[in-house]
């Protein structure tokens, strides 16, 4: 078993501090500096990797950004890594939070406050769309992983709840591998 050292707790709380300051509008605005970090910069896990855990993530209770922080500290360096990733997320917006506490009320009626938080939120919206391809590009593959991206989209806008569309999803994800295999199955039996 890798015995964990102090450099590599530190770089992975530096690591998610940035994240946790840097990002405005947290949870799914976070994803694309993770991915950016983790994958391309650190190199700590795969695209598809990364994708993966995006996905199971956002499959259970929790803030999004605390929970991928989690996953990939538990990954780097198991139990400290964990704790040490949602430290170091978490720790920004404590401390703006309460930096600002002050002046929440007088920046509610700033008209440059308001207008400078719209455009926050496009910006953080651009962000996501910029995720969203990216996770399109990289998980759909054929016309099957479309058709159930597709009706997983349709449903979620009809819906309210998102746990039984991921529990379909995991569902079809799974009969169509079993199918998959039935069919290698018998084509190896006809041979």
């Amino acid at each position: 078993m890798k015995k964990v050292c102090l450099k590599e707790l530190f770089e992975i709380f530096i690591t998610f501090f940035k994240i946790g300051a840097f990002t405005l509008g947290g949870g799914y605005a976070m994803l694309p500096l993770i991915e950016n970090e983790v994958v391309e910069k650190k190199k700590w896990a795969t695209q598809e990797e990364i994708i993966d855990i995006f996905a199971i993530v956002q499959s259970v209770p929790g803030v999004v950004a605390v929970n991928t922080s989690i996953f990939i500290g538990y990954k780097r360096a198991k139990l400290k890594g964990g704790i040490t990733a949602v430290l170091g997320v978490v720790l920004p917006s404590f401390l703006i939070i309460l930096a600002i506490y002050q002046l929440l009320f007088s920046l509610s009626n700033n008209i440059y406050a308001i207008k400078a938080f719209g455009g926050v939120r496009a910006g953080v919206t651009a962000l996501i769309l910029v995720t969203a391809i990216k996770l399109i590009k990289t998980t759909i593959k054929d016309v099957i992983s479309a058709v159930i991206a597709i009706i997983s989209f349709v449903l979620i806008l009809f819906f309210d709840n998102d746990i039984f569309i991921i529990l379909a999803g995991v569902t079809l994800g799974i009969v169509r591998h079993l199918v998959s295999n039935i069919k290698v199955l018998r084509k190896e039996q006809k041979s």
